[in-house]
């Protein structure tokens, strides 16, 4: 029997922390570890992490040599802003002198920065002019700033982007005196010098308490002999290696619902979808987009920052929430919840303990309404009826759902309340995930106009305990088809295990020419090489934003590369099947358009627009767009084929053109050109990026119109 390669990924919970074992090869499940969150050992939630993989490869017969690839979630950066476990922070400013310098000295003297929760990062500020910059005066000016009380620096340059040499050296010097530091420009390439600086100041608040939990960690790790590098998880969805977190810890807040977005796209057949995690206090509601979740600026303290993450939407209502109701009517469900109540889920009680029980209205906590509903048992405790006992009445959840408890105690608990409400038991169990559904949905409808999502391609994609009591019945509201992956209580450690390394680059650029997106393409392949990926998995995809002359390149790439694919190829057959599961519609309606032996490009029939599918070998619809052109062509003649196709694939409706978002199929990879808008820009990246092929390889290219607004 050949040596194993097992993929290990661990997810970092407020209440246990998680691992599990994957088969790289197979994508299987191959062991499991839990422990509790270890918050309050020396070693900090360090010493849960390393107990976790230990007991998951001691328990599933894992030797550490079969372990390639380890990575973990955290929520520490997290944690370190809204507890406010920060470190005061030294600013040194660079610029010019005369007005540009004025300026420049103005933007990177920022004010303390209110973290939202009473706590504040203290921040004191220096500035230099760039010609009066040495080694000797940045020591000097770095030893003002350890007086006053600060443990860590930020160099922060007007223009810095275009040249880090000064803030380069700042970095040098603070590294010789023992005292960490952040570059703004290397946190971010974007202009805009106050929100540069203040996000390279959150970075470096949290450095001194990131580093020392770093440092225990990957010692921990190392010290039972798994010798691959220790990965960490990124907000964006991403992972990257431990030394390049040292530099840039804020990248992985909220790693933990990327963590889960990332887990659940593995059994995600449709490329878009809304989803959304349900736990028993909240719900996590995002989009994944052409198989990637979307990710935007955070926003810490009610202050903007460079920092991506994923877009999620928290909302108080999940399957452990509670009902508000009087006389007559549910008013409301949530936002308080059993569990902050402190009290049982009816659902989940012995039915015969409802024998003799008397519904009754509470105050939880201070200044919550009075009127949640609860029901003292004939033991004299108390239980709520909540989102997951209205589900267990109603029948919605499966035989193996984490939410599925007792019909008999739910229905019992529900007929309460319903001598209350006046409805029947069906229709009260009906109206409180209705009320909790009618907030649900205005952040879908939200999400779905943001992110311009087709919605008969949409499928809602649930994860955490309660998402069989919420994901169903908003689905059904909405009209909409839905998928609950396998394994949902691991889902989160699923998704470090499977994660790859993601980074990006951001320019401020206007008019960008094919040159200047080629050049941010290849910085961005770098800094994911650097990151731990292997330079031939590594694929790039931009973004144009021509209101804010912002050009964005997204880099991700796998830390290994397997010598075989034992994975099952996808047939013809198959691909068709895949599709037509997806879309709900009759195989016999599905068309195939093109195929390469590695990529499948279906069409619909009997339609007035021609909706197009990209599956690649493993049965992943990688591209589905609601109307779409398809042409077979060559190396030589694609640029040919686009300037024929450009036109057609326009639209021109209300005298307003709107341009194509094209892709190219070139053997097993999908080149992704949807945020380049102009012909030109595609037409020379095309070129660019296809120059390598042979002459006559065969291209699929897809154009696929957009509609105005």
């Amino acid at each position: 029997m050949g040596k194993r390669a097992i993929r290990i990924g661990i997810d970092v919970g407020g209440t246990h922390t998680k691992a599990v074992a994957i088969d790289n090869n197979t994508n299987e499940i191959v062991g499991k570890g839990s422990v509790m969150t270890s918050h309050h050992d020396k070693r900090g939630v360090a010493a849960g992490v390393v107990e976790a993989f230990k007991k998951c490869l001691s328990e599933n017969g894992i030797k550490p040599e079969d372990v390639i690839f380890i990575a973990h979630s955290t929520t520490q950066a997290t944690n370190a802003l809204l507890e406010g476990d920060v470190a005061r922070v030294g600013v040194i400013g660079v610029g010019k002198g005369l007005l540009e310098g004025f300026l420049a000295k103005r933007q990177t003297r920022i004010k303390d920065i209110d973290l939202g929760t009473g706590k504040f990062i203290h921040i004191d500020s220096a500035y230099i002019k760039s010609n009066d910059l040495t080694a000797e005066v940045v020591r000097q000016i770095i030893q003002s700033l350890l007086d006053k009380g600060d443990r860590v620096i930020v160099a922060s340059k007007a223009f810095g982007v275009d040249d880090m040499r000064e803030e380069h050296l700042i970095a040098d010097e603070a590294e010789k005196m023992g005292i960490p530091c952040s570059m703004a420009s290397d946190i971010t390439k974007l202009y805009g010098l106050s929100t540069r600086t203040r996000t390279a100041a959150l970075n470096a608040s949290i450095l001194p308490k990131m580093l020392e939990t770093a440092n225990s960690t990957e010692q921990s790790v190392r010290e039972t002999n798994i010798k691959v590098p220790l990965m960490i998880m990124r907000g964006d969805g991403g992972v990257m290696e431990i030394n390049e977190m040292k530099k840039r810890p804020i990248l992985t807040m909220l790693s933990g619902p990327a963590a889960s977005v990332i887990g659940a796209l593995m059994y995600l057949r449709a490329s878009n979808g809304i989803y959304f995690e349900v736990g028993g206090t909240s719900t996590n509601i995002g989009v994944i987009k052409n198989g990637r979740p979307t990710v935007d600026y955070s926003i810490i303290g009610g202050h903007r920052t460079y920092v991506n993450s994923l877009d999620v939407r928290v909302l108080g209502v999940a399957g452990g929430s509670m009902v508000r109701a009087q006389k007559g009517e549910v008013i409301d469900v949530g936002p308080r919840s059993a569990h902050i109540a402190g009290v049982g889920y009816a659902c989940f009680t012995n039915p015969d303990l409802f024998n003799g029980a008397e519904l009754y209205h509470m105050q939880p906590r201070e200044n919550d309404p009075s009127d949640y509903v609860a029901i003292k048992l004939s033991n004299g405790e108390s239980v709520a009826i909540t989102n997951t006992c209205a589900a267990n009445v109603l029948g919605v959840l499966q035989e193996n759902d984490y939410a599925r408890g007792s019909y008999e105690a739910s229905y019992k608990a529900m007929e309460l309340l319903a001598k209350e409400t006046g409805l029947s038991v069906e229709d009260t169990a009906k109206a409180i995930l209705t009320k909790s559904c009618e907030k649900i949905i205005p952040v879908i409808e939200e999400l779905i106009a943001k992110y311009k999502l087709e919605r008969d391609q949409i499928v809602l994609v649930g994860a955490g305990g309660g998402a069989g009591t919420l994901l169903t019945f908003t689905a059904d509201m909405l009209g909409f088809k839905y998928q609950i992956p396998e394994n949902a209580e691991v889902i989160s450690s699923i998704g470090v295990a499977l994660a790859m390394v993601r980074e990006m680059v951001e320019r401020t650029i206007s008019n960008p020419t094919a040159d200047d997106i080629a050049q941010i393409k290849k910085e961005a392949r770098i800094l994911a090489i650097n990151s731990g990926a292997v330079e031939e998995s590594v694929e790039v995809y931009v973004e144009i934003d021509e209101h804010a002359q912002k050009v964005t390149a997204i880099a991700m790439g796998s830390t290994e590369v397997k010598t075989t694919d034992l994975m099952k190829n996808c047939t013809e057959d198959e691909a068709v099947s895949i599709v037509a599961e997806s879309m709900g519609i009759n195989r016999s309606d599905i068309k195939m358009a093109a195929a390469n032996g590695f990529v499948f490009v279906t069409t619909e029939q009997c339609r007035e627009k021609t909706p197009v599918q990209v599956i690649d070998k493993k049965g992943f619809i990688k591209i589905q767009r609601a109307n779409a052109f398809i042409e077979v062509s060559t190396r030589d003649n694609v640029v040919d084929t686009l300037k024929k196709m450009w036109d057609v694939a326009s639209n021109f409706s209300r005298e307003v053109r709107i341009n194509p978002d094209a892709y190219v199929v070139v053997g097993s990879r999908v080149l992704d050109y949807s945020g380049i808008p102009e012909f030109s820009q595609v037409a020379g990246l095309m070129e660019a990026e296809l120059c390598d092929q042979p002459s006559t390889e065969k291209l699929i290219l897809i154009l696929a119109r957009n509609e105005l607004g």
